[in-house]
């Protein structure tokens, strides 16, 4: 028993990475192709570091914020905070509220170990 649950966590861990790569290598080439790179993360979070180019709007600041994405709702936008949570509530978010082309870049080091 205790040989299949350790098989079956690892199995797990090797698909999560993959599945993380593949979104941060994503991210990349929207942002390579013009997109606007969005830290959803908090004041504090971006100030002690945040991606290169990446503009500051705070998941529960997103609502008031939206004049700063652009007039646009088919700009491609890529979202990222600390893990990959809140800029899955931002796409969520703003999917509902029309913008067409957002992508979830994950966690801000899954994204700088992918960056190109």
């Amino acid at each position: 028993m205790r040989k299949w649950l350790v098989s079956l966590v690892l199995a797990m861990g090797v698909q999560g990475g993959v599945i993380a790569s593949e979104r941060a290598e994503t991210a990349w080439h929207w942002v390579e192709e013009g997109a606007l790179l969005v830290d959803v993360r908090t004041p504090g979070e971006f100030a002690a570091g945040h991606l290169p180019g990446a503009i500051n709007i705070p998941l529960d600041q997103l609502p008031g914020r939206l004049d700063e994405l652009g007039d646009s709702k088919s700009q491609p936008i890529v979202v990222y905070c600390r893990s990959g949570n809140r800029s899955g509530q931002a796409l969520n978010w703003l999917s509902r509220q029309g913008y067409q082309k957002v992508q979830n870049g994950g966690g801000l080091e899954e994204m700088r170990s992918s960056q190109h």
